[in-house]
């Protein structure tokens, strides 16, 4: 996604300068299909009396058997979209905002079509061409150039008419059409491409509207294919860097295009979980309170300037690992949180926006899983929402690197997901997280890992107090058995429980974290120095080899975010003037005076938290592994026993 920095405005005059063209292309024109066949769908009525409808001729001249011999057919949209519901011959409300989302959709099409021509210097090329006088020397740039424009052109006239329609499409409910593959994807100049596209659309209009809801529908579904299809064919072609490094915004339309990346409305996903609150949660105190600060973090979203200023001052968490055994509460943490963003992002009138990548994104169909997990990707971190993405299991659904059990649909999503979350192109805006869940962490990819920039340790409950206290909340109350001598959810106080948290990890929990903690101690002496501290992650490092730069970043990251070991006042969520409501540099002062010194004390409990998870991962992979082959040579040996007995 393109730097708001590079947004460049389509001028309204220009764009209603292009209408009469657009309604020109819809009213009718003449295209004889290349790459598509007429699909077979209601009878061609015929358009003048005795001219009727032909069987396409083959030639027998030798040498002209392989030339299309398709005859041009008369495409007339505006025709076939009010003449799709039978039942009322005027046009309705909903065919009229389908044409017009068509007519704008074609006409902001011509005028990028037409900026990138101005900037790559085809329009010059354009005239030399048509006055004859285009240069042998060019004729293989001028190609490209076309090409590029015909791509650009079919994707923003996708793009637009999807997103003028999304609200149209809503107010019909659930419906999805499987019109097929798009076929007729032409690059020869931006007109035929245009042309193509419009000739299909007519035949899928044919074939799968009955009403008008199903032009909705099938307008809808037609621009999702077109733009998969021309953004898989942009990846191929030269001479688009231009349009992939500029945005443009209509304003008229609040609709920014940013290269071959689809554009959605800032719309709510409807979520139907069961949403959890903080005190519902027993133990699980730092992952708690972290996903507790975490979301009204992102309610510090700035949509005007689309920063977050925790982004700008450090300490935003844009991807974290929560992974603890089976049954200690992470649907528990994901639902509380997710529930908490809802009721703030309600409040505020703010657009909420989360999914969870499921094990139906994995798919046979080579390239399909990498749609959608980019898809999943493109839809949380959307500039004009807050946004909340979750992978439940992630061990299951990315694959890791070198192991035969991983099929290739999980390869693919971990190469997505790797490059989401930190690759060269990725931006972090401070709108939305990701949270990467799991029973078994040490099956999940070591690099796809340690893009996980938090870890939450999800241990369920530890304490008496705590079993206590989760069986009081399980029980419910239908019953009258007293609590005994034990003051309800007083363990669960969150900032006298963290406190307790943070200070155990002043030392490591893991044994060999820990042999290395005493061996570097002993040597230098307490750690109360950068260099003291540099030498304890090198001896760190020594005695595990994936402990990279990687793995500092997220280490200092952490220690930025405790930095802004502070939650938002409940006062700034409830009331949006507090705070809310402010400009970006006065939420940005806001913040900054919240903010604490960074402390030996934190920089060695992140170092400890964080490089004991690694070795607790690190520890359970070898031990799983050992296990595996204990368990193979046991077999062989029985097998080998067995086999000689046989042969006496």
């Amino acid at each position: 996604m393109n730097e708001t920095g590079n947004l460049m405005e389509l001028k309204e005059e220009l764009i209603l300068g292009k209408y009469d063209a657009a309604l020109a292309m819809l009213d009718g024109f003449d295209h004889t299909p290349r790459l598509a066949q007429k699909r077979d769908g209601e009878p061609q009525k015929e358009r003048s009396s005795g001219i009727g409808t032909r069987r396409r001729f083959r030639s027998t001249t030798p040498g002209l058997v392989t030339r299309s011999t398709a005859r041009p057919e008369g495409v007339h949209l505006i025709e076939r979209i009010e003449g799709a519901d039978e039942s009322d011959p005027l046009t309705s409300p909903k065919q009229a905002s389908v044409l017009q989302a068509l007519r704008r959709a074609l006409a902001v099409a011509h005028v990028v079509s037409d900026q990138f021509a101005d900037q790559t210097g085809l329009s010059a090329l354009l005239k030399d061409n048509l006055a004859g006088a285009l240069p042998p020397a060019k004729k293989g740039a001028f190609g490209e150039l076309l090409a590029a424009s015909a791509a650009i052109s079919l994707h923003v006239f996708a793009n637009t008419a999807a997103y003028l329609l999304s609200s149209t499409a809503a107010s019909e409910g659930e419906g999805t059409v499987d019109i097929g593959e798009v076929e007729e994807v032409l690059t020869d100049n931006p007109q035929l491409a245009l042309h193509g596209a419009l000739w299909e659309l007519d035949q899928d209009l044919a074939l799968f509207a009955k009403d008008e809801a199903g032009v909705v529908h099938v307008v809808q579904a037609f621009c999702e294919k077109l733009m998969e299809k021309v953004a898989l064919r942009a990846g191929s072609l030269p001479r688009l860097e231009p349009f992939r490094t500029v945005s443009y915004r209509v304003e008229a339309d609040d609709f920014e295009i940013n290269g071959f990346t689809a554009s959605h409305k800032a719309k709510s996903t409807k979520l139907t979980m069961t949403f959890k609150k903080p005190n519902e949660v027993v133990g699980n105190h730092i992952a708690k309170y972290q996903a507790m600060k975490l979301a009204k973090m992102l309610m510090a979203y700035d949509f005007d300037r689309q920063l977050n200023p925790f982004a700008e001052l450090g300490g935003f968490i844009f991807t974290f690992m929560g992974d603890g055994a089976p049954g200690t509460g992470k649907t528990t943490l994901i639902q509380m949180m997710a529930g908490m963003i809802n009721d703030y992002c309600t409040n505020a009138g703010y657009a909420f926006r989360y999914q969870n990548l499921s094990t139906d994104s994995i798919d046979s169909y080579q390239g399909k899983s990498a749609q959608n997990a980019k898809a999943f990707i493109n839809n949380v971190i959307d500039p004009k929402v807050i946004g909340f993405g979750t992978i439940d299991d992630i061990d299951q659904l990315a694959g890791k690197r070198g192991d035969r059990q991983s099929s290739a649909g999980q390869l693919e999503i971990t190469a997505v997901l790797m490059e989401s979350f930190a690759g060269a192109n990725t931006v972090v805006r401070g709108n939305c997280t990701f949270g990467m869940f799991s029973n078994y962490p040490e099956n999940v990819d070591d690099a796809l890992r340690q893009r996980a920039g938090a870890r939450f340790l999800v241990d369920g409950p530890q304490t008496r107090e705590d079993y206590i206290d989760i069986l009081h909340l399980l029980m419910g109350k239908n019953h009258s058995i007293p609590t005994g001598e034990h003051e309800l959810f007083a363990a669960q106080q969150i900032k006298k429980a963290v406190a307790a948290s943070y200070e155990s990890h002043s030392k490591p929990h893991e044994t060999g974290l820990l042999n290395v903690f005493d061996r570097v101690t002993s040597e230098i002496g307490a750690l109360d120095t950068i260099a003291k501290l540099g030498t304890y992650l090198k001896g760190i490092q020594q005695a595990d080899p994936r402990f990279t730069g990687r793995a500092i970043k997220n280490i200092t990251d952490a220690v930025k975010v405790r930095a802004m070991n502070f939650e938002l006042p409940d006062e700034w969520m409830e009331n949006t003037d507090l705070f809310l409501a402010k400009d970006y540099e006065t939420k940005k002062a806001m913040i900054a005076e919240l903010a604490q010194p960074i402390t030996v004390e934190m920089v060695i409990q992140e170092i400890n938290r964080y490089a004991d998870s690694e070795f607790r991962y690190a520890d359970k992979s070898d031990e799983v592994a050992i296990e595996n082959m204990v368990r193979e040579f046991a077999r062989n040996e029985e097998a080998k026993r067995r086999y000689l007995e046989g042969k006496v």
